[in-house]
């Protein structure tokens, strides 16, 4: 049984490697290739009459895990620097009106075709209204620096607010009072104890010594994130303040008692963690999604609501796009539009909604629809705009 486990847990890792290589050759997202393989998989299981009864209960953890390596890998990429003041400034009105935006429009669909009750329906139309940073981000790798960038910050400042604001509505049970007191109360005592937090794994990766220096720290950052959970505060505050110390130590700089922290190894310690949290990250997302795509019923996928509702929610997640880019007049709209993908937080939030028995009757092969659709649309324009860009730049150098 061990052997093949390590079989099969090796054997997934290896081949969801080879998908990332190939998804990158023919520029399609690594999360459709899983997510089909995974349903590929059950398929050709079922017909040898074998079941893997653990994806149930694993299926959350693997996800809660993949959840705060992808917010920390985002912060880690996020640099707070004040001529950056107007790129995070337009990537932050772009997050939230857009989060904000489709969550109106989700949360009134779900309540007229559905009939859910509102609380209910924006608890289930949250999840659709959160950009996935985990694959906004490889997506974003082909263009140009600064609309790359604004993808960077964009989709990673849309996980936060969304994880931020689901978690607190899911505690609030429907109470506004609750939930601003959630949202706001225990976000600013989760940033004082994140505060906290964040200055103690400063002084830990610039004093930490030998082999194993990385691990424990994330075993801690993920204990504390148990404990935030159990102490109903905001624990992905704590990640992202954390990320965001991390990567931008000239905050620290300007305070006297502090600078003395900041050690000379350390650009090269940082450097360090990020490619282990990027390993871990594209481990776990990679056994996410295909564990994912397993636990997928393929009937519900072939039902017609979960088709209509897709599609009605694929169009408010990119006219709503265009007409925000436009009223704000974002520079490179043309590049920009076409990058809303949902991905690995849309289905956990979504999982986390379906816990509380609360949407029952929700055609879930909606959710995968919308994941997959947003995810080759954000390839498919992209690899027409790099093919026109080589067009035009072939052209220039003929005349």
């Amino acid at each position: 049984m061990t052997n093949a486990a390590l079989l099969v847990l090796s054997g997934l890792l290896v081949f969801a490697y080879l998908l990332d290589v190939l998804g990158r050759r023919i520029r399609l997202p690594s999360v459709v290739l899983l997510i089909a393989t995974g349903m590929v998989g059950r398929q050709v299981l079922d017909r040898l009459g074998l079941t893997l009864g653990f994806v149930d209960d694993v299926l959350p953890l693997v996800g809660t895990i993949g959840l705060i390596l992808i917010v920390l890998e985002g912060t880690l990429d996020l640099e707070l620097r004040r001529e950056r003041a107007g790129l995070i400034g337009m990537s932050s009105a772009v997050a939230l009106l857009g989060f904000l935006g489709t969550l109106f429009a989700f949360t009134l669909l779900l309540y007229l075709v559905l009939g859910y009750e509102l609380e209910v329906a924006a608890l289930a139309a949250m999840p659709f209204a959160v950009i996935s940073s985990a694959v906004a981000i490889p997506s974003a790798h082909g263009l140009e620096d600064a609309p790359r960038e604004f993808v960077v910050y964009e989709s990673a400042l849309s996980d936060i607010i969304g994880v931020l604001v689901f978690y607190a509505w899911l505690a609030a049970d429907g109470s506004l009072a609750a939930f601003g007191e959630d949202l706001f109360g225990g976000g600013a005592l989760s940033m004082l104890a994140a505060a906290l937090v964040a200055l103690l794994l400063f002084f830990l990766i610039n004093r930490v010594e030998g082999h194993v220096r990385f691990v424990p720290l994330l075993a801690g950052l993920m204990l504390l994130y148990a404990v935030g959970k159990v102490l109903h505060l905001s624990p992905l505050v704590l990640v992202l303040v954390c990320g965001l110390l991390l990567n931008n130590p000239q905050l620290l700089e300007r305070t006297r008692w502090l600078r003395g922290l900041h050690g000379k190894g350390y650009d090269r310690t940082l450097a360090e963690f990020k490619g282990l949290v990027a390993e871990l990250t594209f481990a776990t997302k990679s056994v996410f999604f295909i564990l994912l795509g397993y636990w997928t019923d393929v009937h519900h996928m072939l039902d017609w609501r979960a088709w209509a509702l897709a599609a009605a929610m694929f169009a408010v997640i990119y006219s709503s796009r265009a007409m925000i880019l436009g009223l704000l007049e974002v520079a490179h709209v043309r590049q920009l539009l076409w990058i809303a993908p949902r991905g690995l937080i849309t289905v956990l939030l979504f999982l986390a909604a379906m816990e509380t028995g609360r949407i029952e009757g929700f055609p879930f092969g909606a959710v995968m629809l919308v994941v997959m659709s947003t995810a080759v649309v954000t390839a498919l324009a992209h690899r027409g705009e790099r093919a026109e860009d080589s067009r035009a730049k072939a052209r220039a150098d003929q005349d």
